[in-house]
């Protein structure tokens, strides 16, 4: 099986919907994901085998995620070239997203590892790769 192993979808269980799409929506739309489904509690987007739900459910029992919990820490998505990860981050602070540790930006995850840490309003982080460059 060619897929086996990969993975399938991840949901992320938000406190308001609305807010979540604004940060998501642009930051997956501007990787390469689709819509893939819409409907009133949620929201998904697709990329290949791979997509990604961010719901609003009634048995959420916390208004915010905390990262350094037990659980989910980030996500880590590849985000192109040096370049494009920059732009991203430029244009971040407009979908509610901000950046992680800019004292040690881009090089957080170390010298040799050139990435952009991002938190969105809901205390949710993703780490945006950029590929290796000469």
């Amino acid at each position: 099986m060619a897929s086996r192993g990969r993975l399938h979808h991840v949901e992320v269980w938000v406190p308001d919907l609305g807010r979540a799409v604004k940060s998501w929506q642009w930051l997956l739309e501007s990787l390469g994901y689709t819509v893939h489904q819409d409907w009133s509690d949620g929201r998904s987007w697709r990329l290949g085998e791979t997509y990604i739900v961010l719901e609003q459910s009634p048995a959420l029992s916390a208004d915010r995620h905390e990262r350094r919990r037990p659980g989910l820490n980030h996500l880590a998505f590849h985000a192109g070239g040096r370049a494009e990860v920059d732009a991203l981050v430029e244009q971040a602070p407009t979908y509610g997203w901000h950046l992680l540790f800019p004292d040690r930006h881009p090089y957080a995850g170390g010298e040799q590892h050139y990435a952009a840490y991002l938190e969105d309003g809901d205390g949710f982080e993703v780490e945006l790769v950029a590929r290796d460059e000469p």
